[in-house]
């Protein structure tokens, strides 16, 4: 056997496992050593019997002295008792329904145990139900610290132990790909050594330093794929656009507002991006409300006054058309020619044209901004000089559709500016390790005089008087948005709680009301209507899943009101926020949650309290991890097994030795072990 052999060729491993290891991708010896623990069970400290404690739990070690097992008369239960010695005194160990332990455990043999010391019959202490194994120098499930890893039906941690110990010999035939001056650099150990210490540690610090090391490794492959698509893209040419700076003065004084400090700076990165023969690829990322629009607004009329076509693609309809509005409102004094390409939409400078036409326009350049979902990357749709690219919500698209909008120039030599832009606030830390091909420009304040949304928990006992507000707002004109959560695991796009509250509110509560329901699996034409009637005012209240939490903007709708909310992260519990306050009227957000839990109310109360999306992602971030928050699958990440994208030191390190390695050349063909590596990860995350 060598570490490519496969897991059915293992003579431990029974047909049933067999299955289940390949459930979890585990298919070689290779992939079994490369499953982590998830975490330890520290059964390492040895307590003498006398120094137990009532109600704790300890490990013991000691001799059997007596065993027997014995079924109950009334409850048919199969009961275990032994008596267990040591230097310092005896204790009775009880087991239930676990007849084979006696086999285990016969007279004499000295065992250790882990379990909770509980209180048995006649008031005399006894442990309940511990693990156990004869005592040998090189404990596996005891008197260790004892991995424990994320189980399915089939597969028991304490199995897993019992299978990858004797595996652990062939850890020898695995290279460590990555490069010596690296791993002294950052004093790091072996990969060999950090495998068998991930699995069997011999004490903590063995199991830090190879957390460490598979940790740093993950970091490492992460910023070096991304270092090396910058310095690919950063290879093409680009359209070198001059700041123009009359011009843009002049926009910005025609805007009735001011614009804030950061949203100068984000401009301004971006003209100077822009002035480059080099094309950019660069994030605007902002708070719901922040003025990203008009920041991009800036950018495209730079490039369309230097005789550039500029393209937006946004995620859907609706969002479409919301931009073509605002942003022709912005650009017409500057007799900028727009125009909007969607499914259902196709316009020139507000005149409705065929596909054909429109793709004919663009062709020969006479259309300076395209605003667009995924049609503007069919295959049909050439620009005859795309100089800006525009990607709205660009977390919403897949990878595949990105490097798309960065191909549909005429030019094959040259690739236009690469804006991307997203409501979602993400910290530094993680920006760092998700997006670290992409410059970064963060509009962290809003603009002055936005009101903030006043947002309440609401109680069970209080929920009628929060409907009866509703239905008064509503009287006065006023439109509401009610979210539902997913409620069960079969239910995917939560259709069955948006229905339900759909029917509860349209037949008991609000009858008298026009209400709408939004859900994932209503045709893309039935969503379309159902959000074109709200945002028309056709709606008094909308009921929906998640699928709002990005690109509706209803001026008139002022309540938000989420069933569930503890169901929902913060990060997304602001993006719905950010759906109402948009006009000029106070504006509401009221959580509804049946869950009274400590931990449940601190972390509603977090947004209550707080109102700015970067504070409230990084609190997310603590309590439920990247993960969760951000859906990494669509950015191209991995499952990381051992890293955290909350480490931004290791990220820093990881990104500094990347760019120290390619800073000597930038060649890696003499790491041939480094490019196998690094080929295997850019094939498990689909990277372009």
């Amino acid at each position: 056997m060598d570490i490519n052999t496969p897991l059915t060729k293992v003579r431990k491993i029974d047909r049933k496992r067999q299955a289940a290891l390949k459930k979890l991708g585990l298919v070689t010896i290779q992939d079994l050593l490369f499953y982590f623990p998830k975490r330890y069970d520290d059964f390492s400290v040895i307590t003498p019997i006398n120094k137990l404690r009532l109600d704790e739990r300890a490990t013991i070690r000691g001799q059997i002295k007596a065993i027997s097992t014995n079924r109950t008369p009334r409850r048919r239960m199969m009961i275990t008792e032994a008596v267990v010695s040591d230097d310092s005194g005896s204790i009775k160990v009880v087991w239930f329904n676990q007849p084979y332990v006696e086999r285990s455990l016969p007279v004499g043999v000295y065992a250790v145990l882990h379990g909770k010391i509980e209180m048995g019959y006649q008031t005399k202490w006894q442990l309940t139900s511990p693990v156990f194994e004869r005592y040998k120098e090189d404990a596996v499930h005891t008197g260790r610290l004892v991995p424990v890893y994320a189980e399915t039906a089939g597969l028991t941690s304490r199995w897993l132990r019992f299978v990858l110990k004797p595996l652990l010999k062939k850890v020898s035939e695995i290279e460590d790909w990555l490069p010596s001056e690296t791993k002294e650099s950052q004093d790091l150990i072996d990969l060999t050594e950090a495998i068998k210490q991930i699995h069997f540690p011999a004490s903590r610090e063995a199991m830090q330093a190879a957390r460490r090391r598979l940790s740093f490794d993950e970091l490492f492959l992460i910023q070096l794929n991304s270092l090396l698509k910058k310095a690919a893209w950063q290879k093409h040419k680009s359209y070198a656009i001059k700041f123009d700076e009359p011009l843009v003065k002049k926009f910005v004084g025609k805007l009735p507002f001011t614009l804030t400090g950061a949203q100068k700076i984000a401009t301004w990165e971006i003209l100077q991006d822009l002035e480059k023969s080099e094309p950019m690829n660069r994030l605007l990322e902002g708070d719901v409300g922040s003025g990203k629009t008009v920041v991009a607004a800036i950018a495209a009329l730079q490039a369309v006054k230097a005789g550039q076509q500029v393209a937006l693609m946004v995620p859907t309809e609706i969002l479409a058309g919301q931009h073509f509005t605002s942003l022709g409102k912005l650009l017409q004094p500057f007799r900028v020619k727009v125009g909007i390409f969607t499914r259902s939409k196709i316009s020139a400078s507000g005149t409705e044209i065929s596909k054909s036409e429109m793709v004919k326009l663009i062709k020969a350049g006479k259309l300076d901004l395209t605003i667009g979902t995924h049609a503007l990357i069919q295959e049909k749709v050439k620009f005859k000089n795309l100089a800006l690219a525009i990607i709205d919500e660009q977390h919403r698209f897949g990878v595949e559709q990105r490097a798309k909008l960065k191909k549909i120039d005429q030019q094959p030599q040259t690739a236009p500016h690469l804006l991307s832009m997203t409501a979602t606030p993400i910290p530094r830390t993680l920006a760092l390790g998700i997006y670290g091909d992409l410059d970064l420009s963060v509009i962290d304040e809003l603009p002055p005089g936005r009101q903030q949304i006043l947002t309440k928990l609401v109680a069970p006992y209080n929920r009628d008087k929060a409907y009866d507000f509703i239905r008064t707002k509503v009287r006065e004109g006023r439109q509401v948005f009610v979210v539902c959560p997913l409620i069960e695991e079969s239910d995917k796009l939560g259709v069955k709680s948006a229905t339900e509250e759909y029917n509860k509110l349209s037949r008991k509560i609000f009858p008298e009301l026009k209400i709408g329901l939004l859900h994932g699996r209503l045709k893309k034409e039935e969503k379309e209507q159902v959000m074109g009637d709200f945002v028309a005012g056709k709606l008094d209240i909308l009921v929906s899943t998640s699928v709002i939490e990005v690109g509706i903007d209803v001026p008139n709708a002022t309540i938000m009101m989420i069933e569930g909310a503890e169901r929902f992260g913060l990060a997304q519990l602001h993006q719905f926020r950010g759906r109402v306050g948009r006009g000029e009227q106070q504006s509401y957000c009221f959580l509804f949650t049946e869950a009274g839990g400590e931990r449940v109310q601190e972390r509603l109360g977090a947004i209550v309290e707080c109102h700015d999306g970067f504070k409230l992602a990084e609190k997310d971030l603590d309590m439920r991890g990247p993960g969760e928050v951000y859906g990494l699958q669509q950015s191209g990440l991995p499952d990381l097994r051992m890293a955290s994208l909350t480490d931004y030191e290791l990220i820093k390190e990881a990104k500094q030795e990347a760019e120290k390695l390619l800073d000597k050349g930038g060649d890696l063909d003499k790491h041939r072990e480094l490019t196998k590596r690094l080929a295997e990860f850019a094939e498990t995350v689909h990277l372009e």
